[in-house]
Formats: C-alpha cells, sequence, structure tokens
C-alpha cells in the first residue's frame, strides 16, 4: 500500500520564498521561525505550529488561514467550459470556488434583463469587441471596446448589447478564498 499523501503540503513555502526572491536565512529573520524548521516544513518532514504559520505567512503578506489553504489543497485547478445562452447572448463559462468567468458575444438589440442570481460577488464586464450597455438602480453606462466596469453584483442590473459584442464579464467571490 503506498503511503498516504499528507494532509498539508508545505512545500509551497520553497515556491512562496522564490517568487518573493527569499534565502531560507532572509525568510527566517522575517517570520522569526529558524531556518531549520523552514527547511523541514519544505521538504515535508515537518508539520506547522499555528504560530509558526501565522509567522511565516506574515513574512509572505497572507493570512494564517489563506497559507494552510494553499498547503492543503492543489495550487492549480483545471475543469472545462460550458456553453449556454441568456436570451439572444452566448456565453462559454468556466467555473472555480472564487471565480466564476463568462467569456459571451451577443447580436446587435440583444437584451438580459435579468441575469442569473450572483450571491454577493464582485461583479466585471470587460467589453472586448463592440458596445454594451449596463443599467444599474442608480445609473446606466455605455462600454465600448476596452473598457470595462466593476460593481456589487448583488444589484439588479442588465445588459444590452448595442452593436455586435464580445465581452468578459467576470464574478468574483467576495471572500477571496483561493
Amino acid at each position: 500500500m503506498p503511503p498516504a499523501a499528507p494532509k498539508f503540503d508545505f512545500s509551497v513555502l520553497r515556491t512562496l520564498r522564490d517568487q518573493h526572491g527569499l534565502t531560507l536565512a532572509a525568510l527566517s529573520e522575517a517570520s522569526g521561525v529558524s531556518v531549520g524548521v523552514i527547511s523541514k516544513l519544505e521538504r515535508n518532514q515537518q508539520s506547522a505550529e499555528l504560530d509558526t504559520l501565522y509567522r511565516l505567512a506574515r513574512a509572505f503578506g497572507l493570512s494564517a488561514t489563506d497559507l494552510l489553504a494553499m498547503c492543503e489543497s492543489d495550487l492549480a485547478h483545471r475543469t472545462a467550459e460550458k456553453t449556454y445562452r441568456s436570451g439572444d447572448f452566448k456565453f462559454r463559462q468556466v467555473k472555480y470556488a472564487n471565480v466564476v468567468a463568462h467569456l459571451g458575444s451577443a447580436p446587435k438589440g440583444a437584451r438580459v434583463n435579468r441575469p442569473e442570481i450572483h450571491h454577493d460577488d464582485t461583479e466585471v464586464c470587460w467589453v472586448t469587441a463592440g458596445r454594451i450597455r449596463l443599467t444599474l438602480p442608480h445609473e446606466t453606462v455605455e462600454l465600448g471596446a476596452g473598457e470595462s466596469i466593476q460593481f456589487d453584483a448583488i444589484q439588479q442590473h442588465s445588459y444590452e448589447s448595442l452593436a455586435e459584442s464580445e465581452f468578459v464579464i467576470l464574478h468574483l467571490r467576495k471572500d477571496k478564498r483561493y
């Protein structure tokens, strides 16, 4: 029987250290955690105390929770797109825990009056070709190619394509769990 995979993969510390251009000694100095402990963690030869995680996370500008989440799960996630229509708008969608990306296209005159519920997300609309009108409760905005807008998606909103358009819509979870 092969050995069980560790619950936490602390080798992510080496990746973070490399990305920040830190040596073991520099990370030790910044965090107050000994070089030996950091080295053993990076090689998954030791488990981390909560205080150690906290100090290492702060050295990278992270919360202990975010660092632990990075150590707990794969750092890359793969998914396949799904296609759907909403009125005359066509979408290709990829979905992850913290972001849903929609690559959309619409002919001139197409409208979406009640987009699906987005929970407590932030929404970004980036027009890559054409022209889109976004109507929010207290404002209406027209976006041309190369323009984007970010807003609280819990607001009632609608989209109208003023020309044949292509665009990207992102729904970003506000709790920012990566």
